[in-house]
């Protein structure tokens, strides 16, 4: 030690350079050379020293300053060349506080404290600047003679001393003074400072880190870079059921699993560990199985890095999320019902059909509630009869409607075909659920064996597939069970439990509530349509010159049948009248309005009113015809009448459809035919009121000659109207049909209803299509007879020699009789002129004029009366007999039958 100076000493007590001293002189900080070079000093990274600012001053047994370290300089402002040989007094505040009898708080309050900095940094002479005001009393004041004692006598000191600052403040420093001496023996004092506030920063944050260890209750590990723990608290041990202990110093697989295959879940841990580790990307509250046993922890892992940067390892945050996890599976699990509860509603809920309700319940419970599905309705309710109340018989006969399953075995498809009926044994689990309506939960092999007692090979079947339990829930609607539906789970998938038999039974209830809606549907749907093709004509007749075809088509979907509707109405004279209407709405009560109107015309056609007059008394009694005084009867209808022996066609409309005529072409022109649009005026449809509340409207009658051979096309709205066009496009598209000009009228009908596109709304269809053909001119006879005595004998003989021509002398002494009777009568009450006409056609009618406008009366006689006995051979001897009015007055016609009919 000899030849070591006081230089050698510093060093090794300091372990580095950066001191400057008096011996061997003074030197510069620029002037000192490394111990290892300068590429040692670059390479030597920060560390906490350089964050707590350690310095080193070296003083001789007087309290001089012999060395002065560059952290001291940073620390107090103070260049080596102003400081070395002055006392370190001279820098000295007044007061001093022992290490062993320091005051915390006052030493906090003493490190906030500093004075005011003078202008030029320094006194008089280079002597540190006094401070302005005096520092607060000290705890413990020491002399630098009694530290320098303290220190000699007992090889150390430590303790807070308040050093000024270069600019004037204070600045508080926590001092560890210890007694060496160099090769020559003699002594000196090692003096290390710090910062006093920084190490109670330090101290502050080290105390909170121990309290976080210690006192949190979430798990906190800090791992090195090869991922083993480097600390680790006692919450993070209990989680894991270890020690802590057991976790220092080993990464997570050596501490959990130390005998064993690293499990999945551990592996994956360390993986994301890794990948923190080398992305420095963190993980925050990522839900992860727990290493050990069952439950659930949140992960949150952060890379650590040191202030220059070099990373250390990991830290790592666990908390055990196990009841928040099983909270939210909960919840998951209830919104997971909920959302198969709202499929199944909008499954079902737009459904009318029993049998595809059935369908679509047993796919939509496969595969989110079980893994097989089976549903058995009431044999009445496929059949819309009658629903039998409960008591059920004991041996009820059900039919499958629907299945699904995951997967279906041959066996199975075969023992689940729909349509197979299924008797139920009275004692079975089916029955007795049928007769109780109470849900039922089968969950052993013995029960499932004794679900079917009659057919235990189904049971069986159901077993090998591999089913192990079952829910058996009732179709409940009104009181009454329509059905059973059928829920098992099979495979690894885990039994049903009560939480699933409440589940299934509010399925089923839901279930039941469409299935009786749709029988309910159904029947009144069949009602509705049986109704109204009831009130339609069950026979159409033929009448003479005219060619009947026709279609009516309900409404496509539910009981919305409409009031469309047709008649051909055979009428005096071989004339017929040809209607078609349609009463706004639909359901049961526009069936009926329809079919009182449909009477209503029947009945005053037999009037022989002109088509207009008709209308017009049609519309007078629609007031009765509404459903109340608030809601009027609104109807459209077309009344035309074809008279064939003139070939004359008159017509009248109530705010209807425009009738189209088809009109042949010319063969010797090209052929082809021609659509021809009666765009008459329509009128107002009837039930429309006037301003006194009567129906005061008008219906204007309008006659025109028909080609020979046309065909007139009467139809209602529900036949034109679509979704992409409107009404007069649909009328266009209908005539673009029948310029096709088909020869077969019934075809032709085909072809029209193959074409047609479903409307926005379900509307019948009322189609009637009619080829009118004017008679044979050698089928009509007419003379007309002047009002003189001798007319009587003049008709006689007219109608005899016709007769026989017609090769109808069987019918001649009626027919002159008859026509004798009532031109006589024309001749006694109404005058001239008198017509007479005959028709050849299924039956001889012979129709007899005059301009008296006033019916005939039919009197009663008896054997004593002379008079009066006209109108009764007429109607004794006629088939049918009646009277109609004319432009001229009126016509009393009869018929007789045809020899052979």
């Amino acid at each position: 030690m000899a030849d070591r100076g006081l230089g050698d000493v510093v060093a090794d007590a300091v372990g580095g350079p950066g001191a400057t001293g008096a011996s061997p002189g003074p030197a510069r900080r620029d002037e000192l050379t490394p111990v290892h070079g300068e590429a040692w000093a670059e390479a030597t990274p920060s560390t906490l020293l350089d964050a707590l600012r350690l310095a080193f001053v070296v003083l001789d047994t007087a309290g001089r300053i012999v060395m002065w370290s560059d952290p001291a300089e940073e620390m107090l402002g103070w260049t080596g060349e102003h400081i070395v040989g002055r006392r370190i007094g001279s820098i000295r505040g007044q007061e001093v506080s022992s290490g062993a009898v320091a005051d915390t708080a006052s030493e906090r309050a003493r490190d906030t404290r500093s004075s005011s900095r003078p202008q030029d940094g320094t006194g008089q002479g280079g002597q540190p600047p006094e401070p302005r005001r005096p520092p607060p009393p000290a705890v413990t004041s020491w002399t630098d003679q009694r530290i320098t004692d303290h220190v000699l006598r007992r090889g150390w000191w430590k303790g807070i001393l308040p050093l000024r600052h270069r600019d004037g403040h204070l600045v508080q420093v926590e001092v560890r003074a210890n007694l060496l001496t160099d090769g020559d023996g003699r002594p000196f004092v090692l003096a290390s400072l710090v910062e006093t506030r920084r190490v109670r920063a330090l101290e502050q944050d080290l105390a909170v880190l121990d309290s976080l260890f210690q006192s949190s209750p979430l798990g906190i590990a800090v791992f090195t870079r090869d991922l083993r723990h480097v600390r680790a608290n006692e919450a993070l041990a209990r989680m894991n059921n270890r020690s802590v202990q057991d976790l220092v110093g080993r990464t997570i697989a050596e501490a959990l699993a130390p005998s064993q295959e690293i499990p999945p879940d551990i592996e994956a841990l360390m993986d994301l560990q890794r990948q923190v580790l080398d992305t420095g990307t963190p993980v925050v509250d990522l839900t992860l199985r727990a290493p050990m046993g069952t439950g659930y922890h949140s992960f949150s892992c952060n890379r650590l890095q040191d202030r220059a940067g070099r990373v250390l390892g990991i830290s790592a945050t666990v908390i055990d999320v196990t009841e928040r996890q099983l909270a939210a599976t909960r919840v998951e699990h209830a919104r997971q019902r909920l959302d198969l509860l709202n499929n199944i509603g909008r499954c079902l809920g737009e459904l009318l059909d029993v049998e595809r309700i059935g369908q679509e319940l047993a796919q939509a419970v496969v595969p989110e509630f079980g893994q097989f599905s089976l549903v058995m309705l009431l044999s009445e309710i496929t059949t819309s009869d009658e629903l039998p109340r409960p008591p059920y018989p004991g041996r009820a006969r059900l039919v499958y409607c629907g299945h699904a399953a995951a997967e279906i075995a041959p066996e199975v498809e075969r023992m689940l075909r729909v349509d197979q009926p299924v008797e139920l044994v009275e004692d079975s689990p089916y029955a007795k659920v049928l007769r109780s309506g109470v849900s039922q939960l089968i969950d052993t092999p013995q029960d499932l064996l004794v679900t079917d007692p009659a057919n235990r090979w189904r049971a069986e079947t159901a077993l090998a597939a591999g089913v192990h339990s079952v829910l058996v829930l009732p179709l409940r609607a009104h009181g009454a069970v329509l059905g059973l539906l059928v829920v098992g789970r099979a495979g690894e998938h885990g039994p049903f439990d009560r939480d699933d038999l409440m589940l299934g039974t509010e399925i089923a209830d839901r279930a039941g509530g469409f299935l009786d809606n749709a029988r309910l549907y159904a029947r009144e749907r069949e009602g509705a349509v049986m109704l109204q093709r009831s009130l339609l004509p069950q026979h159409v007749p033929a009448p003479p010159g005219v060619r009947v075809a026709y279609r009516y088509v309900p409404a496509s979907t539910g009981t919305e049948v409409g009031g469309d509707w047709f008649d051909v109405i055979p009428l005096t004279g071989g004339r017929v009248a040809l209607v078609v209407g349609d009463v706004t709405g639909h359901g049961l009560q526009a069936a009926a309005t329809m079919g009182r109107l449909r009477t209503a015309v029947r009945t005053l056609s037999q009037l022989e009113l002109p088509p207009g007059t008709l209308l017009r008394h049609i519309n007078e009694l629609t007031d009765d015809f509404g459903r109340g005084p608030e809601d009027s009867l609104l109807a459209t209808c077309v009344y035309a009448v074809y008279d064939p022996l003139g070939g004359k066609l008159c017509m009248a409309t109530a705010g209807h459809l425009p009738p189209l005529l088809l009109v042949p072409g010319d063969p010797g022109s090209g052929g082809g035919c021609q659509v021809r649009r009666l765009d008459l005026p329509s009128g107002a449809p009837l039930g429309v009121v006037g301003v006194d509340g009567e129906a005061t409207a008008e219906f204007d009658c309008f006659e025109f000659e028909v080609p020979e051979g046309a065909v007139l096309v009467l139809y209602t709205d529900g036949l034109v109207e679509t979704r992409d066009e409107d009404i007069t496009a649909g009328i266009e598209r209908l005539a673009g049909l029948l310029r096709q000009c088909h020869d077969d009228l019934e075809q032709a009908c085909d072809t029209i209803l193959a074409a047609h596109k479903p409307g926005p709304g379900p509307d019948d269809i009322a189609l009637l299509m009619a080829s009118l053909q004017p008679l044979p001119a050698d089928s009509t006879a007419s003379w007309v007879f002047a009002a003189e005595p001798g007319s009587a004998r003049a008709a006689r003989g007219e109608v005899r020699e016709t007769l026989r021509r017609w090769q109808l002398t069987g019918l001649e002494e009626s027919a002159v009789l008859l026509v004798s009777e009532l031109v006589t009568n024309s001749l006694r009450h109404a005058g001239g002129p008198i017509g007479v006409r005959l028709v050849r056609g299924p039956a001889l009618l012979v129709e007899v004029s005059d301009p008296l406008p006033d019916p005939p009366r039919e009197r009663h006689v008896d054997d004593t009366s002379e008079s009066g006995r006209g109108l009764h051979l007429v109607a004794r001897t006629a088939r049918r007999w009646g009277t109609r009015y004319s432009a001229e007055g009126k016509v009393v016609w009869f018929e007789l039958p045809l020899p052979g009919n």
